[in-house]
């Protein structure tokens, strides 16, 4: 496997960040470049980080409920930089209900409450290979 590139963010204002923590060691342990932004990212912070850095993907992690808004900024951020081939994959507290429409706008991949970071790894194996 090629180390691919991956940048792990937290939008908006969530204060914890174990879960982003959890899946970017799981990534580095499985062969990933991980690059962790840290707490309290803008959508316009995580674009252009993901642009500076050339990642393969972007993993959001959120757990604030404003994921119907702060991700597919993070998205639209990214087409507004000619970066629409980085797949865009989020975690977190997401209901499932919110999942289709996250979907549509351009999120590639939602992992909910009690994803296996095994499965994290697996589809960024199978999607980026």
């Amino acid at each position: 496997m090629t180390a691919h590139r991956i940048l792990i963010a937290k939008p908006g204002l969530d204060g914890h960040d174990r879960g982003a923590k959890v899946v970017a060691r799981a990534l580095r342990d499985a062969g990933f470049e991980v690059i962790y932004t840290g707490l309290r990212q803008s959508p316009e912070q995580i674009a252009a980080a993901a642009v500076q850095e050339d990642v393969r993907a972007v993993g959001l992690s959120i757990l604030s409920g404003a994921h119907g808004r702060l991700l597919p900024e993070v998205v639209q951020q990214l087409r507004q930089r000619d970066a629409d081939d980085i797949l865009v994959f989020a975690g977190g507290i997401i209901p499932e209900k919110d999942t289709a429409e996250l979907l549509a706008a351009g999120i590639a991949a939602v992992f909910g409450p009690g994803s296996s970071t095994e499965a994290i790894v697996e589809y960024l194996e199978r999607e980026l290979d």
